[in-house]
Order: structure tokens, then sequence, then C-alpha cells
């Protein structure tokens, strides 16, 4: 990976991952595995969660965007991922909107910071 970047990757539902493909992120390692997964509803949860840890464990992955509702399913895998590379953005969907409550890492940056901060 010397001189280039990393990718972005999706694990999202067919329009999600579709916009993001035809916006250029779509990409094979030089195993042939793709950087995003399309959740259908026959998407077993063993399948995202194994794909998840597949994308944390790649070098080549700098950011993981993530359907919120779909993060939900792994919720236990998400919280468990403490290293700031590859981040995890958990994203709306259209037929789901984002629910700041539930995000772990925008939890986690309210804890670090106080009221004081901002002032």
């Amino acid at each position: 990976m010397a001189g280039r970047g990393k990718l972005i990757a999706v694990i999202g539902d067919e329009d999600t991952c579709t916009g993001f493909l035809l916006g250029g992120i779509g990409e094979l390692n030089k195993n042939r595995k793709p950087n995003f997964l399309v959740v259908e509803k026959d998407t077993s949860i063993t399948e995202i969660e194994e794909t998840f840890k597949s994308f944390l464990a790649r070098n080549d992955i700098g950011i993981i965007l993530i359907n919120q509702f779909i993060a939900e399913m792994i919720r236990h895998a998400i919280d468990g991922h403490m290293q700031s590379i590859p981040a995890v953005l958990e994203i709306p969907s259209k037929e789901h909107p984002y629910d700041a409550s539930k995000d772990s890492i925008l939890r986690r940056a309210k804890g670090m910071f106080s009221a004081e901060d901002f002032r």
C-alpha cells in the first residue's frame, strides 16, 4: 500500500451499496475479496459479522460505512472495535433514518468531552 490511500468499505442495503459503487468505491483486493457487502433479507447475521471482522483485519481499509439498522444486528462487534483505523461510521438508509442515540462512536465521542470544553 506504499504510496496509495486506504479504501472505504460499505456494509449496507442494496440502495446504499449501489450509490457508493456508482460513486467509485468498489475494489477487489489481491485475494479477489470486495470491499462491500450488500445485505439482503436472507443475509445471515453471521455473514454480516464475519464480513465486518474481515474488513477490520484488512490493512487497505481506512473507513467502514455501515447502515445503522445493520449495525444494530452486530452491535456487540462494533462496540468491541476500539481502534481509530478503520473508522466505523453508521449511516442512515432510505428506509431507516439515523438515530444518534444508537451510534456507539457518537456515544464514545460525547464521553470524551465535557460542557466546559465547548465554552
